[in-house]
């Protein structure tokens, strides 16, 4: 039997304690849909790719062009090392990213060997982790969210937690986080498993 837990709110700051919340498919639509209005690309692409690989904030933003693309198109599935582990994680990707990350590659006139969100600054190669996570906070704040209850961690669990409350089925969501025990992905998604 699986329960969710539910997270605590702290007296400091309002900070939220716990886990990040996962967007609905609602967040996601409107927040695609201010990116799109914006014509922010890379924000798009970024976007887009963080939700259908739900890959961790420092694989995401270390993503090179040949990961995700063959040949100048952008591949409908990939397999990703993740950096910390090594463990492959198989990951598919939506018309609707494949669009958005085409368009980004080919506005910046990217390389195969580049990164896939080079930074704007000079001293890194890549849009760092901080970066994204502010980018993130705009996101769900442009929207009207509590950035306090959103992350970037609520990006990597989104897809996995659709999948879960969709379909039941754990192991499917522990392979698409790629994380090594089953334990762990039930922790990070909140599920408490009671024998």
């Amino acid at each position: 039997m699986f329960i969710l837990k539910r997270k605590k709110k702290s007296g400091k700051k309002g900070k939220t304690l716990g886990r990040k919340l996962p967007l609905s498919l609602k967040q996601i639509g409107s927040i695609r849909k201010r990116l799109k209005s914006a014509r922010r690309m890379r924000e798009l692409a970024l976007f887009n790719l963080a939700i259908d690989s739900s890959l961790g904030g420092c694989d995401l933003v270390q993503l090179r062009v040949r990961d995700i693309a063959k040949g100048g198109r952008i591949l409908s599935r990939a397999t990703i090392a993740q950096i910390d582990s090594q463990y492959p994680v198989h990951v598919e990707i939506t018309g609707e990213t494949r669009n958005a990350v085409a368009a980004w590659i080919a506005r910046k006139k990217l390389k195969p060997g580049q990164y896939l969100f080079p930074s704007r600054l000079s001293e890194s190669p890549h849009l760092s982790t901080r970066q994204y996570a502010r980018l993130v906070t705009s996101w769900v704040s442009s929207i009207g969210l509590d950035p306090g209850d959103y992350g970037t961690q609520s990006l990597r669990r989104t897809k996995a937690t659709l999948i879960y409350r969709r379909t039941k089925d754990l192991l499917a969501a522990h392979l698409l986080l790629g994380h090594t025990r089953l334990r762990s992905t039930a922790r990070f998604l909140g599920i408490e498993v009671q024998e």
